[in-house]
């Protein structure tokens, strides 16, 4: 990690405004390192299944929900944590290629649903598959009491800043 370059900062600071506390660019500044660095890790097997960022989130979105793989406009939105205008512009690619498609809702005629193609399940089921084994590879120098204590510092961290 680039930790060494992290703390090079906050001594620079220390120097400079020892009236300041920097001590949280030692965490949110390695947190702010380790999402790019990760972000360059993970991203290569969506990109060479043509993924753009996020349409890999809204085909594990539709997979995580079982059969039969769909959800509204408004679901995906909220189970990705994005604007419904991002969703729309997703499927959009999406549908282009054939890996979901756009119906009409059953329960309502006006609504829309989205839904996993066989293809689309297919692609899904295998980028997820080497998905979770480039992050345990990434996580592998993590004791297992390490990994439950990252979890849980994460999780403290998470509810601490949720909007």
């Amino acid at each position: 990690m680039n930790e060494d370059r992290i703390a090079g900062i906050v001594a620079q600071w220390r120097r400079e405004r020892p009236d300041l506390d920097p001590d949280p660019l030692l965490i949110i500044g390695r947190i702010q390192w380790l999402a790019e660095a990760f972000d360059a890790a993970l991203r290569p097997p969506f990109a060479e299944a043509e993924l753009g960022n996020g349409e890999f989130d809204v085909l594990a979105a539709l997979r995580r929900e079982g059969t039969p793989y769909t959800l509204t406009p408004g679901q995906l939105s909220q189970r990705m944590l994005v604007t419904t205008g991002a969703v729309t512009k997703r499927v959009d690619r999406l549908v282009a290629r054939d890996l979901v498609s756009r119906a009409v809702s059953d329960s309502d005629a006006r609504g829309r649903v989205v839904g996993l193609t066989p293809a689309g399940v297919a692609l899904t089921d295998r980028l997820i598959e080497q998905h979770l084994a480039n992050e345990a590879a990434i996580l592998r120098d993590l004791s297992e009491t390490d990994r439950r204590a990252l979890e849980r510092l994460l999780a403290t961290l998470t509810r601490g800043v949720r909007p």
